[in-house]
């Protein structure tokens, strides 16, 4: 089961294309937004697509697990803001969550940066990227015409 994660960037308007090439090539996906993305996609037709509840909130004490458990994890579209958190260890997002959790879990973590030049300029981006990447997260940019099929490419899929 692939664990994605999705951040507010512009591409994440497209992300049942993504979905839908992971499934064919032989994923279950389980999504987690964060709670700005939450309010950019159709959360419904996702869980249709997915067969499982889009994540934003944590559940509360005793309620069940929602996804079964991860095998990988990716966030695409991955934003500054989530980057740079994620290197520091910040938790206070349930998609920050999974993405720290999944760096303890000894899966295969992918991240897919989508970040505006200006802020890939400043000095902390780059530094807590190759954090997470000394860290063992594979990351890529986000291809400029969105190419799933290259992250698909990336992500290896399991044997079934």
């Amino acid at each position: 089961m692939l664990a994605l994660v999705v951040c507010a960037a512009p591409p994440v308007l497209r992300i049942s294309e993504l979905i839908e090439l992971l499934q064919d090539d032989g994923w279950t996906v389980c999504l987690t937004a964060t709670p700005t993305a939450a309010t950019w996609i159709d959360r419904e037709a996702l869980e249709r697509q997915t067969g499982y509840p889009v994540r934003v909130r944590w559940r509360m004490p005793g309620d069940p697990e929602p996804h079964p458990p991860a095998t990988a994890a990716a966030v695409v579209p991955a934003t500054f803001n989530v980057i740079n958190k994620w290197a520091q260890g910040i938790n206070d997002t349930l998609a920050l969550g999974i993405l720290n959790e999944a760096l303890g879990a000894g899966i295969p973590v992918y991240a897919f940066p989508n970040v505006k030049a200006q802020l890939a300029a400043h000095p902390s981006y780059d530094r807590n990227l190759r954090l997470l990447q000394d860290a063992g997260v594979t990351a890529a940019p986000l291809p400029a015409e969105l190419d799933w099929s290259t992250i698909v490419s990336r992500i290896r899929a399991p044997m079934v």
